[in-house]
């Protein structure tokens, strides 16, 4: 899978976040970006997810005090911090997008990449993939979770259902 150099922004998607320490999956997603990040510095971030229950900080604010650990200036990272779920997560970061902007990139871990990126072709934002690692404690639930998820997104694109 080819990710494009000098990306305009890349949307990295929240994860569960423990008190205010990120989950190993958003850790994971955090640390990709941060690489792509040091790699592109013209390219912004937006941070993305809520405040959900056990969380002491948006999921956003974790990604983005995160990536300013890596050494990513603050002023690069935008925060998106009232989205729910992967749908709000594309629909509320592509408010923030910066209206010249033209390729985008979606940060998540690789089960969710697919689905990440067919959310927002609804929401007509062409993203490309930039997929994180799953952490190997994580694989089975998160591929069993996920397939769930997609038999859901497909049974609502069928039948017009939300």
């Amino acid at each position: 899978m080819d990710v494009p150099r000098n990306a305009d922004y890349l949307i990295i998607l929240g994860a569960r976040v423990k008190g205010t320490v990120p989950s190993l999956a958003l850790q994971y997603r955090i640390d990709h970006a941060a690489n792509y990040l040091k790699d592109n510095p013209e390219t912004i971030a937006i941070a993305s997810g809520g405040k959900g229950p056990g969380e002491d900080i948006s999921e956003a604010e974790s990604i983005k005090r995160e990536l300013i650990g890596h050494g990513i200036e603050e002023s690069r990272v935008l925060l998106e911090d009232k989205s729910t779920d992967t749908y709000e997560n594309i629909r509320f970061s592509k408010e923030l997008i910066p209206e010249e902007a033209e390729v985008g990139l979606v940060v998540t871990n690789d089960f969710h990449i697919y689905r990440a990126k067919m959310i927002a072709d609804n929401e007509e934002l062409t993203l490309a993939g930039l997929p994180a690692k799953t952490p190997i404690q994580a694989v089975i639930k998160s591929y069993t979770r996920e397939y769930l998820a997609l038999t859901k997104y497909f049974i609502i694109s069928l039948f017009g259902w939300e």
